[in-house]
């Protein structure tokens, strides 16, 4: 593919999304001048998203990193003087050594998340280089870690509903997801139910444009979440619409919850939550009497301080009525279980010599900069823009500024992460690279080939780690690894029967397979909980410290007990920050087509919080806390309720401007998994 000039090729969306598309590069005169969808893929069928569609405008970008570069300005100045890659190597080879001399290996720390969501671009040679040089550790938390902990206390395996079963619902609920925008082909499964009768119920903070589309929208106080499923439980036991088999057979822990939820009374959980009584008792029944009944968990809910309780509750509410039992019920939070690769073969843990190295939470990222004894010395950056993306931005921001901060940079454009950069190396995009492509959602391995050659000097990640591995003189085999090797080794799992069958050279010959998927067959009988069955009751909670019953639990800034939010007198309004239609984090936010459709980041205000500040739709408005501030535009709007202001979107900084919405976030732990809080966030909103 990669030297023909013109023609159709196959390609793999490389987005961190569920839908994993199926795509159609189209050459010409060897530059790919159009991305279609590929309808030969069984799930996404050709359809893709306005993103992708302009992929080819952000790797033909004029302002695309081709050459190695060495900074020669202020950090944060964006100025860089063009070196080789010879140059570039040797020196961050050089600083490593010497500071492992000094300091030790941890005094080094790569920072990485699912920028490219390709298994050899963020789990292969890259673990192997950093296990090998003994640097810290990076809990990668920044995501989905709260809710799959949660999930896995009540359901042990990581996987639900599969996306085709979806279909047979007839009762839809999408809880905390804005799917039209980050799941579209998840919707069009939800509008095939639809026409054969389904009812659409979103459940959200904010009427965005999955909240729009439904039959029934129910706004909600940020992080009540676990209230309102307690709520629904309330109602299902005391109405007598749970089924009673199914708990005795497949459950633990039915008759402790049973009584545990007779204090959450609709009225309790109205006072919580926002929402009329009268509605927490009808959802509750509509849930109860419709099968099958199917519920969509997005990652909204989890980025809260109780975000992992929040998915562990909703996930009991399938056990209570017995929906894993009926084609098309039951629950999604993540699939990715199905498609778990060899990672040890792809890592290589054995490499490294000192398996109690610190562990450094990337969320905490500022903080661990800033104060860490002994200090992070040294940094490697790649597929993540954490100056933009992680929380409390300033403090990120001052702790890249350090000088004595030695950090490499490698990505695609100059993002104002690498800024700060000291060395910053050019990255191939996922059209220019050889990778393995898994989806969290539906069921079908891609491998993604060259269809193009790399931009200028650009080097995808297998070849950069392996330069620096030759550079450290590492004599390590596994440094030789093709990446045709590691994906033989990822694919070999044979702990995983739902990976048997998928191989290199079947995914060569039809680009996309499909997991081995009988064995959920058996998926009640396989769940991976202490007891084996579904934990209503986790005795693993408590003995972790957390409530072994779904409870909850208020946020830890701007609530009073179980009141609504606006305890907070300095702060009385929640800011929530989901992602725009238009952008997948930062991803984006310099292509000019994307950043045109949404041209200035908004902030949502109701009109009751909008009034008593002299605030007119189209002002601008200061947000502001103790962590930050940014200027913003108002949209006077009644899509969330009276509390809370919504800013969708992470903006790359422009012109000075500073729009960073997690200049005001916190950089706390939520309750599991060391997840997020991105959304237990309390501010004020001034007329500017």
């Amino acid at each position: 593919m990669i030297h023909e000039e013109n023609g159709i090729f196959p390609a793999v969306c490389p987005l961190d999304c569920p839908d994993t598309c199926g795509l159609l590069l189209h050459k010409e005169n060897g530059k790919i001048v159009k991305v279609t969808g590929n309808p030969a893929h069984p799930i996404t069928q050709g359809a893709i998203c306005n993103k992708v569609r302009n992929m080819a405008e952000r790797v033909y970008h004029p302002e695309r990193v081709l050459y190695p570069m060495r900074r020669v300005g202020a950090k944060g100045e964006g100025k860089f003087e063009r070196i080789g890659w010879d140059e570039a190597i040797a020196e961050i080879a050089g600083r490593f050594k010497a500071l492992i001399e000094e300091h030790g290996p941890e005094s080094i720390l790569p920072y990485n998340f699912y920028g490219n969501m390709g298994i050899l671009s963020v789990e292969g040679m890259d673990r192997r280089f950093f296990n090998r040089l003994g640097a810290s550790k990076l809990q990668r938390s920044i995501c989905t870690a709260a809710g799959n902990a949660g999930w896995k206390y009540t359901m042990g395996f990581g996987g639900g509903v599969s996306p085709e079963d979806t279909v047979k619902a007839k009762l839809i609920i999408v809880w905390g997801g804005n799917l039209v925008s980050t799941n579209m082909h998840q919707i069009a499964l939800i509008e095939k139910a639809r026409k054969q009768g389904a009812k659409l119920v979103v459940i959200d903070v904010h009427k965005n444009r999955t909240g729009q589309r439904a039959d029934w929208f129910i706004p909600l106080h940020p992080g009540t979440d676990t209230a309102l499923a307690l709520g629904m439980m309330h109602v299902l036991f005391a109405r007598g619409l749970v089924n009673e088999p199914f708990l005795a057979r497949y459950t633990v822990g039915h008759e402790q919850l049973r009584e545990h939820v007779k204090a959450y009374t609709p009225e309790r959980v109205s006072a919580i939550t926002g929402i009329p009584a009268g509605d927490i008792e009808a959802l509750a029944v509509m849930y109860g009497e419709t099968s099958p009944a199917y519920i969509h968990m997005g990652n909204g809910l989890q980025h809260h301080d109780n975000g992992g309780m929040n998915v562990r509750a909703i996930s009991c509410l399938p056990a209570l009525t017995g929906q894993w039992l009926v084609p098309g019920g039951g629950a999604y939070k993540m699939n990715s279980a199905y498609a778990d690769m060899n990672t040890d073969a792809l890592e290589r843990p054995e490499l490294r010599h000192d398996h109690d190295a610190r562990t450094i939470n990337m969320n905490r990222i500022g903080e661990a900069l800033l104060t860490l004894d002994p200090p992070i010395r040294a940094m490697f950056v790649y597929c993540s823009n954490p100056v933009v993306v992680a929380p409390d931005t300033n403090k990120v921001e001052r702790g890249f500024s350090r000088e004595d901060l030695f950090t490499v940079v490698h990505d695609l454009f100059l993002t104002d992460t690498a800024k700060f950069a000291d060395i910053v190396l050019p990255a191939t995009s996922s059209f220019e690279n050889t990778d393995l492509y898994a989806s969290y959602w539906h069921h079908y391995i891609q491998i993604q080939e060259p269809v193009i050659p790399a931009r200028g000097e650009s080097k995808s990640n297998v070849e950069v780690f392996k330069l620096l591995a030759a550079a450290m003189g590492f004599e390590d085999e596994a440094f030789l690894d093709t990446e045709e090797d590691m994906i033989r080794q990822a694919l070999q799992n044979t702990g995983n029967p739902y990976m048997e069958g998928v191989t290199l050279e079947g995914l060569r010959e039809q680009r996309m397979v499909k997991l081995n998927m009988a064995p959920k067959e058996q998926y009640l009988d396989q769940l991976q909980t202490p007891s084996g069955k579904i934990e209503l009751y986790s005795s693993a909670m408590a003995e972790a410290g957390l409530p072994p019953l779904p409870t909850y639990v208020p946020l830890a800034e701007g609530y009073d007990g179980e009141r609504r939010p606006g305890a907070d007198e300095a702060y009385p309004l929640m800011f929530v920050s989901p992602p725009n239609h238009s952008f997948l984090n930062s991803t984006f936010g310099n292509v000019e087509k994307l950043t045109a459709l949404e041209k200035n980041p908004l902030l949502q205000i109701h009109p009751q919080d909008a009034a008593p500040r002299g605030i007119e739709d189209g002002d601008m408005v200061v947000v502001q806390n103790d962590r930050g501030s940014y200027r913003v535009k108002a949209a006077v709007t009644e899509k969330m309720l009276p509390g809370t202001v919504v800013s969708q979107g992470l903006w790359w900084e422009q012109g000075g401007e500073r729009r960073r919405a997690n200049a005001l976030t916190p950089d706390r732990l939520a309750d599991m998994g060391g997840g997020a809080v991105f959304f237990s966030t309390v501010v004020e909103v001034k007329r500017q």
